[in-house]
């Protein structure tokens, strides 16, 4: 008889499907004293890998810069019957360079907002250099969808 996780699992293009249709994803990193600094966070798909951005003096890039393994979680549903998600262990690539940061940082915008991309340009632009762009290398992804299940427990 197989396991419930290999019922529930997503293929590989579920999981990309999954992922694409969502908007924010939790972010978990490893604060100084080994708990979890846990936060939402809007997010793009580039060259396959997940990206971030945020403030470089924000408590997740400090966490980062220290110990870049860091957990992603993306999920939805209410009642257990449709309950789906994603879980990605990995780690970050922190991207500094204001270039690179600008370009990652539009990628965000673009996927999340509806302002204008002459509007996210200059605004990006501006904020670039007090950003910090965060790749994330995937080693490890679990996935579920209860819908699988067919409304069995």
């Amino acid at each position: 008889m197989p396991k419930r996780r290999d019922e529930v699992a997503m293929t590989d293009d579920e999981i990309w499907s999954f992922i694409e249709g969502q908007k924010i994803v939790q972010v978990a990193t490893i604060n100084r004293d080994g708990t979890p600094h846990l936060v939402p966070l809007w997010f793009a798909i580039v060259d396959g890998d997940i990206v971030l951005e945020t403030f470089t003096k924000s408590q997740k890039v400090k966490n980062l810069e220290r110990d870049p393994r860091l957990t992603l979680l993306l999920e939805e549903g209410i009642l257990y019957e449709e309950l789906r998600g994603v879980s990605i262990y990995g780690t970050a690539e922190l991207v500094k360079d204001v270039e690179k940061v600008h370009g990652l940082h539009m990628a965000v915008l673009k996927r999340n907002t509806e302002i204008p991309e002459e509007v996210l340009e200059k605004a990006t632009l501006s904020m670039a250099p007090k950003k910090t762009a965060i790749v994330i290398k995937a080693h490890r992804t679990i996935s579920w969808d209860h819908r699988k299940l067919g409304g069995t427990y």
